[in-house]
């Protein structure tokens, strides 16, 4: 799939650096480019093709809804502002989404959501059911608006983060929009291990572990409280 280019407009620094990090972590976003002030973002659209701004509104020398409303077949854009009384004139202006800082990572993933669904895009459902495991070695799962297979032993662990799941490979990181509850209930119960309420491990993935923590690779994650006997009790059967 190609990739979203995006820039980043904003003249706060910490503001760039948060959305910046929230953008490297989906494969399926690049950014092109950072600006500080709308007019250097405006003579960087001359020349290079971008598919979506993320755009501060309260900027020196020219306000991020002037800056729209001066481009000829602007791009998508998603304003990022820390103040909410511009939200009506933003969508005014077509805008995917508004933002309010400080922005969470779970409500960044949904507006990159709804940019897609500006887009309309569409993926062909691969055949039989997608949600459902495939002779139980790979998983179907939702990801960037379309069904991504994954192959189960590939996967260290799984973070849930409210309606959404961090899936983390060994060599990829895949963002899916499901529940803990709906992924334990597709996984092997013997191959996978919850161990926290916002964590699933793979049993052979895991190198130590103690009473408070188990390890996987470099990652050290923590043992709830209310899952401590039972996993304790399953791990030292192995």
């Amino acid at each position: 799939m190609k990739k979203v280019r995006c820039i980043i407009i904003d003249d706060e620094p910490i503001a760039r650096d948060i959305i910046k990090s929230y953008i490297d972590k989906l494969d399926n976003l690049e950014i092109v480019k950072t600006c500080q002030q709308a007019l250097e973002a405006f003579e960087f659209l001359k020349l290079h093709p971008v598919d979506l701004i993320f755009l501060d509104i309260q900027m020196p020398k020219m306000t991020g809804i002037n800056f729209l409303k001066i481009l000829k077949d602007p791009p998508k854009v998603i304003i990022v502002s820390a103040y909410r009384e511009y939200a009506l004139q933003g969508f005014e202006l077509d805008v995917v989404d508004y933002l309010l800082k400080p922005v969470s990572f779970e409500r960044f993933l949904k507006a990159i959501d709804k940019y897609y669904s500006h887009h309309q895009v569409r993926y062909q459902e691969p055949p039989g059911n997608p949600l459902e495991t495939d002779s139980g070695e790979t998983l179907w799962v939702r990801a960037d608006r379309k069904n991504v297979k994954i192959e189960i032993d590939r996967i260290l662990y799984i973070e849930g983060l409210k309606d959404y799941l961090k899936i983390h490979l060994d060599d990829q990181l895949i963002i899916s929009k499901m529940t803990m509850k709906e992924m334990e209930g597709r996984l092997d119960k013997n191959l996978f291990i919850r161990i926290h309420r916002s964590y699933l491990v793979a049993v052979n993935k895991i190198t130590a572990y103690t009473q408070d923590n188990i390890e996987v690779g470099k990652n050290t994650l923590p043992i709830g409280y209310s899952y401590r006997n039972g996993v304790l009790e399953f791990l030292g059967g192995k």
